[in-house]
């Protein structure tokens, strides 16, 4: 079986991480984003992949390399403009015209059972299949409406009181004439082009429910977030990069340093994300906020989507 990891996004509410990377290859505990992607595909026998990039391309390549490290085989695809999560099958659809395949989302970290999902997807014999899980906290996802184990609408935010609603983790199951629903050449949709038309035409869109942990990628909080929940599980308060230098003398809790950080005597670093050549000088405190280097972002206007942030010294600090 194939997959297509999509990894072409901005990821604007990650700026200014993805100033001079693409979100999948942002690092979580020292492992680009889209690493825990392929390594979970190929823990289900998927171990041919297409990655579609856009933004900052070379990041996702040096992130992956071919891919061997990872246990699977990466075939790249740039769009020269971003086509959509749909748009993305257009553009490779010679690679996905055999047999079924998965469609995953670059941003995401989980251990949901892929097999139980594709089990569902063949005996339902459905076009495709959505893996969903119960938005038991009700976070800003989409609901996804089902009646007798079919997707029926997308759309609204999840409200206070009534059932735990349900959200789409970004991963689908699909049979080849799902392209036949895919607009040629053009910018495109799964969840808004493509499932309504298949739906209106008698085709079956099974909705999975799953269980199990799952966390997506999406903004500057929920990456800080995701590191610290990781960090805990394995007992550590932190994670340093390559060639980072932490005075002896500085307190440092529940942050994230990447790669050629140095922070001076006593300072003091809690909930914080320090991006690759940040220089905390002595004394200084960062609490609740994302580093960058000033130089990185200097003169660059921030996308609409961005949090504010502001210089300090030789450094850009964003405050959570």
């Amino acid at each position: 079986m194939r997959a297509i990891v999509l990894s072409a996004g901005y990821g604007t509410r990650l700026w200014p991480l993805t100033e001079d990377r693409t979100k999948p290859a942002i690092p979580i505990l020292g492992k680009p984003l889209v690493g825990y992607v392929a390594e979970y595909l190929a823990g289900y026998g998927i171990d041919e992949i297409v990655v579609n990039l856009h933004h900052r391309p070379e990041s996702v390549r040096q992130a992956l390399g071919d891919g061997s490290r990872y246990g699977v085989k990466l075939h790249y695809v740039e769009e020269p403009v971003i086509l959509g999560t749909s748009g993305a099958l257009d553009n490779t659809r010679e690679f996905f015209e055999r047999e079924t395949f998965v469609v995953i989302n670059g941003k995401i970290i989980t251990d949901i059972d892929l097999n139980a999902a594709i089990e569902t997807h063949r005996r339902i014999n459905a076009i495709a299949t959505l893996v969903l899980l119960p938005n038991v906290r009700r976070e800003h996802f989409s609901v996804v409406e089902t009646e007798n184990g079919q997707i029926k609408n997308f759309g609204r935010m999840p409200v206070a009181g009534g059932p735990v609603p349900l959200m789409f983790t970004g991963i689908h199951i699909m049979e080849p004439r799902i392209l036949d629903y895919v607009p040629r050449g053009v910018f495109s949709d799964s969840v808004t082009d493509v499932y309504p038309k298949a739906m209106a035409n008698g085709e079956i869109i099974a909705a999975h429910v799953a269980s199990g942990n799952w966390r997506e990628l999406s903004t500057l909080k929920r990456y800080l977030d995701i590191n610290v929940e990781l960090l805990h599980d394995e007992g550590r308060t932190f994670v340093v990069g390559v060639d980072a230098l932490v005075s002896a003398s500085a307190t440092v809790s529940e942050a994230v340093l990447w790669d050629d950080v140095e922070i001076g005597d006593r300072a003091c670093i809690n909930r914080a994300v320090l991006a690759d050549k940040v220089k905390i000088e002595a004394g200084e405190v960062i609490e609740n906020a994302v580093v960058v280097p000033r130089r990185l972002v200097e003169g660059k206007k921030p996308p609409e989507k961005a949090l504010s942030g502001h210089f300090q010294g030789e450094n850009f600090i964003v405050p959570l």
